[in-house]
């Protein structure tokens, strides 16, 4: 196929294909129009100039080929619009792969979610024993044991305060002595808060003492107010201890349910009352200081001042207000109750 010049013939236009419509006198008179320097089609300002293998290329294009983009039977390109038919248009090719340095990444299946990376807690789930099964074989037989004394211990003590404040039966008659010594004094139980007789007097217990001083003196020491001692200790104390609340206020109704009203005891229980009665009054004295340098108590006596709550305004109860005494004999102290109380 050879190349004939522009003049020669009638040829096609570019954009026209086989048996398509004569471009109109517009469209040649744009062609014609067409400056010598005018860029050519697909060129931009400040592109290269298309070397000689593109122009070759275009003499040799033959008058009836196809222009890019138009197929048979479609209609002549229009001045600044874009074709709408079909594309053929061929990507290029890919540039070859470089070899990577990076290491190969194996994908390898596993489970949809992670598993949690915090810490497990120790001896949990990885084997070791905590807590006593981590004692050696004697330690745990050692601990067994204490949690079995104790166990004993709780379960006894709970029946014999059971014993004691429940109704006279066939099992705490048979046993009212062990019941007793186990209950009296720490541990007796009493309802005079309550209804129907709450109780409703102020007693104060008091006590003196005959000394023997360092020089083999004897002396009588005035009376010392025991409940108001308690009274001025638990004053703005907001956790006051058993001790000061409870512990002579019980000691004195443990001497009143154990004598009659000329003080004599009244069983065996008369007596342990009035030991711990007389251990308490000498433990005072000498927190009081009353015993004197280098000084001994030989003999304590005790007594009570009772009087009675004044009623309110609106109540027409009418009572004593007059203190009443109940004074006891003078009490010998034993050496085993006296020692340690030396000044």
């Amino acid at each position: 196929m050879d190349a004939r010049p522009a003049e020669s013939g009638p040829a096609e236009p570019v954009g026209r294909g086989a048996g398509s419509e004569p471009a109109g006198p517009a469209a040649r008179a744009a062609g014609r129009a067409a400056p010598e320097d005018a860029e050519p089609v697909g060129r931009g300002a400040g592109s290269e100039p298309a070397g000689p293998a593109a122009e070759a290329a275009g003499r040799a294009a033959p008058e009836d080929a196809e222009p890019l983009g138009r197929g048979a039977g479609s209609e002549p390109a229009v001045a600044g619009t874009f074709p709408t038919g079909p594309v053929d248009l061929v990507p290029p090719p890919l540039p070859p792969a470089r070899p990577s340095t990076e290491p190969a990444t194996r994908l390898v299946a596993g489970p949809l979610f992670a598993p949690d990376p915090s810490p497990a807690l120790p001896g949990v789930g990885d084997g070791r024993r905590t807590g006593v099964a981590a004692l050696a074989p004697r330690y745990q037989v050692g601990v067994a044991l204490a949690l079995a004394v104790v166990a004993v211990a709780v379960c006894v003590h709970l029946g014999m305060v059971f014993l004691h404040v429940a109704p006279s039966n066939t099992v705490s008659k048979k046993h009212a002595k062990v019941i007793d010594e186990w209950v009296y004094p720490e541990f007796e139980q009493n309802w005079k808060l309550f209804a129907p007789n709450p109780l409703q007097q102020n007693i104060a217990v008091q006590v003196r003492a005959q000394v023997r001083t360092a020089d083999g003196e004897r002396r009588t020491t005035g009376w010392q107010d025991l409940s108001a001692q308690d009274g001025r200790a638990l004053e703005g104390n907001p956790l006051p201890s058993h001790t000061q609340q409870n512990e002579l206020r019980r000691a004195w109704d443990f001497f009143l349910a154990t004598h009659d009203a000329d003080n004599r005891a009244t069983g065996e229980r008369g007596l342990l009352a009035e030991s711990y009665l007389r251990r308490i009054a000498v433990l005072r004295l000498d927190r009081a200081g009353a015993v004197g340098p280098g000084g001994t108590v030989e003999m304590v006596q005790l007594r009570s001042r009772t009087t009675n709550v004044p009623p309110p305004d609106w109540s027409e109860e009418k009572v004593s207000l007059k203190p009443m005494h109940r004074v006891l004999a003078w009490w010998t102290v034993s050496a085993d109750e006296a020692e340690g109380v030396t000044g």
